[in-house]
């Protein structure tokens, strides 16, 4: 490798920095800008899809600006699916807290209760990329997750993975989560998520 190509390499690693660095502080912000309860999914959707950009060679993008057109665009979208995602969410919780308190239950309602919890976190893992990557109805992403994440269980896994990675690493490195950590978490699942429905569009094209 000569010179010019060590520039070159050092070049794109350099603008991919400062990439991920901008969405991972357009993540807080926005967060911020919705007062938290109100912006966290909108932001995480906009960091999803400034990352299927990248991801898709738009690397010349506007990142600023593009989050911000997203998170303007999607704001309800992302906020009725993620608060749905949310309530689920708890009231699974307090079904687990029902079932680890009770000692006269039968065998079956736990194993039942880790089934739905399954399909769950699958549907939590594919909804916010479909959402991303797709205009459709409520019940298509729903269906879409599931059966993707079925059927693509290894980018199941993986994507769950990069998460689990990611949330490992800050709590050991937290100067990291200012910077890096949502949007590492968002172009990990991202990139996943893309080697699907790229060929899913390739398909019915």
């Amino acid at each position: 490798m000569n010179g010019a190509q060590i520039v070159s390499s050092l070049d794109r690693i350099l603008h991919w920095v400062v990439k991920l660095a901008a969405i991972n502080l357009l993540w807080f912000y926005y967060t911020l800008v919705g007062l938290v309860v109100g912006g966290v999914f909108p932001a995480t959707l906009a960091a999803l899809g400034v990352s299927r950009k990248l991801i898709m060679g738009d690397t010349d993008l506007q990142t600023w600006k593009t989050f911000k057109q997203l998170y303007r665009e999607e704001f309800l979208r992302a906020n009725v699916m993620g608060w749905l995602l949310t309530v689920i969410g708890g009231i699974l919780y307090l079904n687990y807290q029902v079932i680890a308190s009770s000692s006269e239950i039968l065998f079956v309602i736990p194993f039942a209760f880790y089934f739905i919890l399954f399909f769950y976190i699958i549907v939590v893992i594919w909804a916010f990329p479909l959402l991303a990557h797709y205009q459709t109805t409520w019940f298509a992403y729903i269906r879409s997750a599931v059966i993707i994440g079925l059927t693509k269980i290894h980018y199941t896994f993986a994507s769950g993975l990069v998460v689990f990675a990611v949330v490992y690493v800050s709590l050991d490195f937290p100067g990291m989560i200012p910077f890096f950590s949502i949007s590492l978490a968002a172009i990990g699942c991202m990139w996943f998520a893309m080697q699907t429905f790229g060929k899913l569009d390739a398909r019915t094209s």
